[in-house]
């Protein structure tokens, strides 16, 4: 639960909300072929597993300063630029974030845990 005072009043947000806005998000990008779970072991994208399960692992909102700072994993499809496919997914992800909440997102930081051909 991400709690933040602004001059409207206390703003609540379940990590759950920012799973479901944020899976959406990144599943619409070019090249992404599924969100990772953050461990070596554990790379399969969340298509191929139970989804609500592995969401959680995969991304991870913080309250930071005066905003939140989003991590979160993914896999790519091979061949494709991953620079730009990781530009597109925090310009989306911060777009979609603060337009949903309202809460000014600081930082997307992406982890590229393995990619699919």
């Amino acid at each position: 639960m991400i709690r933040m005072e602004n001059h409207f009043g206390l703003i609540e947000v379940s990590q759950e909300y920012f799973n479901e806005i944020i899976g959406d998000a990144v599943s619409g990008c070019f090249g992404v072929a599924g969100m990772g779970v953050g461990t070596a072991r554990q790379t399969f994208p969340l298509p191929f597993r139970k989804k609500k399960q592995t969401m959680g692992q995969a991304v991870r909102v913080f309250k930071e300063d005066k905003g939140i700072m989003v991590d979160l994993h993914v896999i790519v499809t091979s061949g494709l630029n991953i620079s730009a496919i990781v530009r597109s997914i925090v310009n989306r992800v911060s777009y979609t974030v603060e337009g949903a909440t309202g809460l000014p997102v600081k930082k997307v930081n992406v982890f590229v845990d393995g990619m699919l051909r």
